[in-house]
């Protein structure tokens, strides 16, 4: 059991994480994600043999309080690709089912030689104190309604190589200019909403929240500049080039009043909207995606979807995340 961990706190622990560690989007200089993609981009192009020898031998733990499907497996595979060798800890076949701290699990995990963990916790702060209390590098997988870094660098990869007049091979304060991206749902309960809110402005994007009072009160997410809340999903349609739709987490709305047949109504991304309001909008979704809620079939499935490339794109994003935390010096050395 731990306590949630504020920003302003987990930004003033910032100090005491290890080299390579990445527990918020706001660690990271704008010259810094460059650097990111910029490496990732050498390792999808690097011959599967070299690749493998980056990491090898080295102990990479993964441990997930939390289900997931393609955080916990494209960080697996990525590791994996790099020659390091994993082992995945879940709260259903541990210790932490019979009680153990946070803390004492990663002191464990420390203690059985592991070199880093990438950690998803159900509570906010939980990846600043792993990061602190064991002093190896550790990679925030999600924690709460907080952050999903891995995830925000993901989508602007996928951005920046799906937009049309867009330069991937280097990212600076304007790769975005002229982008407006709308991120429509359960804003409120959203890491990936507020990493992206935090990130793309940065680089020059506009970022319209949308969505109806109950997940998107106007005090959310501490709007900063660059960032706006549209209550009518359909005009901010008009506005953008990307659509990032994001699930009606159901298991975070006890108290919450809504009527989900009113939201398909009104927030609903579906063929008629889309072709309405933008046609050649870009598609996107973190996932899970509840088909007939959030998004219909026919748009996830369409030639304006970029969902399946968002996975693709989190598994080599993951893997320059993962040699950055490991591979010290030679993280931005890398070469094919």
């Amino acid at each position: 059991m731990i306590e949630n961990l504020d920003h302003t706190t987990a930004s003033a622990a910032c100090s005491a994480y290890a080299a390579g560690s990445l527990i918020s989007i706001e660690d990271l200089t704008v010259e810094q994600v460059s650097q990111i993609l910029t490496v990732t981009a050498r390792l999808e192009n690097m011959p599967h043999a070299q690749r493998a020898q980056l990491l090898a031998g080295r102990r990479i733990a993964l441990l997930f309080y939390e289900s997931s499907t393609r955080t916990r497996t494209s960080f697996e595979l990525a590791a994996k690709s790099l020659g390091a060798t994993t082992t995945l800890v879940s709260d259903k076949s541990s210790s932490i089912e019979k009680g153990e701290s946070l803390k004492d699990t990663g002191l464990t995990l420390r203690a059985l030689g592991a070199e880093c963990i990438i950690l998803r916790h159900a509570a906010s702060g939980a990846p600043s104190l792993l990061a602190r209390s064991t002093g190896l590098p550790v990679l925030n997988a999600g924690d709460g309604m907080h952050q999903h870094p891995s995830q925000a660098l993901l989508d602007l990869r996928t951005m920046l190589i799906r937009l049309p007049g867009l330069d991937a091979s280097a990212v600076d304060g304007q790769s975005l200019r002229g982008v407006t991206v709308v991120i429509t749902g359960d804003i409120l309960h959203s890491r990936v909403a507020r990493s992206n809110a935090m990130l793309l402005p940065r680089l020059g994007a506009k970022v319209l929240l949308c969505g109806p009072e109950p997940l998107l009160p106007h005090e959310a997410l501490g709007l900063g500049e660059g960032v706006e809340i549209v209550r009518d999903f359909d005009a901010a349609l008009r506005r953008s080039q990307v659509a990032m739709m994001l699930r009606i987490q159901r298991e975070r709305l006890a108290g919450l009043e809504l009527d989900l047949g009113e939201y398909i109504s009104r927030y609903q991304l579906n063929g008629e909207r889309l072709s309405a309001f933008a046609p050649n909008a870009l598609v996107m979704h973190p996932g899970p995606m509840i088909r007939g809620l959030e998004i219909s079939g026919d748009v996830a499935d369409g030639p304006n979807s970029a969902i399946e490339d968002q996975v693709h794109h989190g598994l080599a994003v993951r893997s320059a995340l993962l040699l950055r935390a490991l591979g010290a010096g030679d993280f931005e050395s890398v070469t094919i």
